[in-house]
């Protein structure tokens, strides 16, 4: 198999086309190598969005997912970060946002070269917040879009990968990445982001030559799940004594 994760100093590593990628309990990646930092669909506003058409959330979305952000940048100081598109919900995003979250994006893409890749939600990331846009971006063996198309070298977001395993006591469903040692596909970073089952048919093209890995975040670390103990959202099987 071309890809394998390893746990070193307690942390999870994966191959991708012969690069070294930490993925992070929080939902992001570090290249250790090239000092980057990728974070998906963080969907910023997604709460003032639902507000406007009558369906009230707790407007804190923003903020929370903010300092996800902030929190990594802060710990692993990178050189560059990577948003992988529908940084933010909508194109009307950036005007909800209030003055204090849009200083703290300011201060993020003060602190790095911060890319927005742009997403179907954000096609047009807002320049007066910082940072550069690009619709896809390649580095080294590696290249960055939003939307999978199953190029080998591929890191994508878009889909929103979640894993589901139950057992005798209880249903567990965990944001997760998705890779098959030639591509990967990302989680959502965003606090309001929903997921969609990794093994929905939409996740096929996205891994043309199978051998599909699972790796799921828990609160404190990710953790690779067998394939054989994933199960369709809605489905009501034992599964045995499987924890997350």
């Amino acid at each position: 198999m071309s890809a394998h994760a390893t746990a070193q100093s307690s942390q999870m590593r994966l191959h991708l086309r012969g690069e070294l990628l930490e993925p992070l309990p929080q939902g992001a990646l570090w290249w250790s190598d090239q000092r980057i930092l990728i974070v998906s669909d963080l969907h910023l506003e997604k709460g003032s969005s639902y507000a406007a058409r009558g369906q009230m959330l707790p407007p804190y979305d923003t903020s929370a997912t903010l300092g996800l952000v902030e929190q990594l940048v802060a710990d692993f100081a990178p050189d560059c970060v990577i948003s992988l598109g529908d940084s933010f919900h909508d194109g009307k995003a950036e005007r909800r946002m209030d003055e204090a979250d849009t200083e703290r994006v300011r201060s993020l893409t003060r602190r790095t070269d911060w890319i927005w890749v742009e997403g179907n939600h954000d096609p047009d990331p807002p320049a007066h917040l910082g940072g550069r846009a690009a619709k896809a971006l390649r580095i080294a063996d590696l290249v960055f879009r939003h939307e999978p198309t199953g190029e080998s070298g591929e890191i994508a977001g878009h889909l929103h990968p979640c894993a589901r395993v139950i057992s005798r006591v209880r249903s567990l469903r965990r944001r997760c990445f998705v890779t098959d040692g030639e591509r990967l596909i990302m989680p959502a970073m965003g606090v309001f982001t929903g997921g969609l089952n990794v093994l929905d048919t939409a996740y096929e093209p996205c891994f043309p030559e199978g051998g599909m890995m699972v790796f799921a975040m828990t609160q404190d670390a990710v953790i690779p799940i067998s394939t054989k103990r994933l199960v369709p959202d809605g489905a009501r099987s034992d599964l045995g004594k499987w924890r997350l």
